[in-house]
């Protein structure tokens, strides 16, 4: 269960001036996301959907509150005070980060992260990426514990064609169209077999039906991995009102700038759905009149 407890980001910005002063990026926060789910963080660009996710995978520390994951703590927040500060320093800051690894809390949890735009690495191939992300998930392992390399590549080709990309494995990420680097870092996140994937506009760069495909294909490998022993949640940043009532579960509706969830859309249409579900049309039209009121203070839907 993923649970986030009053976020806030605050950042320091130089303003024309060359003035420092306060930027607000996300404000108190709250939510509690179940096992399992599929939840989309939706709303116009610059509200803090993707600050708020990267707080989510420990990338950042919030400036206020904590996010929880099974009960730990994921990164706390960022020292504000003089006596704070010496203490974060003694905590994490005193010994290197390797040993802090060992030593402390590791804030990554069982997490996986798949970015907009791709974050493959072109110069490995598509069955060395996969491979380059299945050892360094298993780093912290004893030796005896760790997978050979016989049976780390073959695991590597199988999600390589559990996500459509049969015959690839030796091809590199320029070799491939948008849609398949896509399906790449799909295929490198499912391969540490996380509990939690994290989405920050994952289809956003690809075509409309390369999109609509990968979307069937995410939850059909969702569905997958739930029918197992490790269900996944995911937590997917989006600007695509569709996408997020057809993906999800639930719709946090975000403010403009701050940062803030405005509505909580539970979407209870029964799997698997089509596109063009009344109900679901109706939801999508709902969510639109909330953001179209958000941004433009005006509205056709009448709620």
């Amino acid at each position: 269960m993923i649970e986030a407890r009053s976020i806030s980001k605050f950042f320091s910005v130089i303003n024309e001036k060359g003035l420092a002063e306060g930027l607000t990026s996300v404000l108190n926060v709250s939510f509690t996301i179940p096992d399992k789910a599929i939840v989309s963080l939706l709303g116009p660009s610059g509200c803090g959907k993707s600050t708020l996710l990267e707080i989510l995978a420990g990338l950042q520390a919030p400036t206020d509150g904590e996010i929880r994951i099974d009960g730990r703590v994921v990164l706390e927040p960022l020292p504000s005070t003089r006596k704070e500060t010496e203490e974060y320093k003694r905590r994490y800051r005193f010994i290197s980060p390797l040993a802090n690894g060992v030593f402390i809390d590791r804030p990554k949890h069982d997490i996986a992260m798949i970015f907009q735009d791709y974050a493959v690495f072109p110069w490995m191939t598509c069955l060395q990426n996969v491979v380059f992300a299945m050892r360094l998930r298993s780093a912290g392992k004893k030796r005896s514990e760790r997978p050979t390399r016989r049976e780390t590549a073959e695991k590597a080709s199988f999600y390589l064609n559990k996500v459509g990309l049969s015959g690839v494995d030796y091809k590199y990420p320029s070799q491939l169209s948008g849609g398949m680097r896509q399906r790449l870092a799909l295929a490198r996140a499912l391969s540490v077999e996380p509990r939690i994937i994290l989405m920050d506009e994952p289809f956003a760069a690809v075509d409309a039906l390369s999109r609509e495909k990968l979307q069937d294909d995410l939850l059909r490998l969702w569905a997958e991995a739930g029918a197992g022993t490790r269900p996944v949640s995911i937590v997917l940043v989006t600007h695509d009102a569709a996408e997020a009532v057809y993906l999800s579960d639930e719709v946090f509706v975000f403010s403009p700038g701050p940062g803030t969830i405005r509505n909580r859309v539970p979407v209870n249409t029964a799997r698997p759905r089509a596109r063009t579900d009344p109900e679901l049309v109706e939801i999508r039209e709902r969510i639109f009149a909330m953001l179209q009121y958000d941004i433009y203070q005006e509205s056709d839907y009448s709620i």
